[in-house]
């Protein structure tokens, strides 16, 4: 692990890489997420029923938070994500796209609790 240490007291200032290890546990994570993420939306659209604007709007939000989370998956397999700052940003892409995502699901359970959604979340 590269670091960089103050001169003065020996102590971690800013780290430059992180281990590989403990990228691949992250990429692993992230690409189940994914993999449920895409399971969840693509078991949705198959699912006969009128769509409404409240599907429509949440399903935009899902499929938005899906291509934040696929990026994310695509920056961490590369080498350049064994950079501290490079991970971090993958980390937060993918963090944005796991809130868009839970955002359009509890969007599309709202909707239809309170009577604006379609049928689609009752197959």
């Amino acid at each position: 692990m590269a670091d960089k240490r103050s001169k003065s007291d020996g102590t971690d200032t800013q780290r430059t890489a992180i281990d590989a290890t403990f990228r691949n546990g992250s990429l692993t994570a992230i690409g189940v997420v994914v993999g449920f993420s895409l399971g969840f939306l693509s078991r949705w659209a198959g699912t006969p029923g009128e769509w409404t604007h409240a599907d429509l709007v949440a399903v935009a939000a899902i499929t938005l938070g899906i291509a934040f989370q696929i990026k994310a998956l695509a920056n961490m397999l590369s080498r350049r994500s064994l950079v501290a700052a490079r991970y971090d940003w993958s980390i937060r892409i993918f963090l944005s796209g796991l809130i868009l995502v839970a955002m359009g699901v509890v969007l599309a359970i709202f909707a239809e609790v309170i009577g604006y959604g379609g049928s689609v979340l009752q197959g």
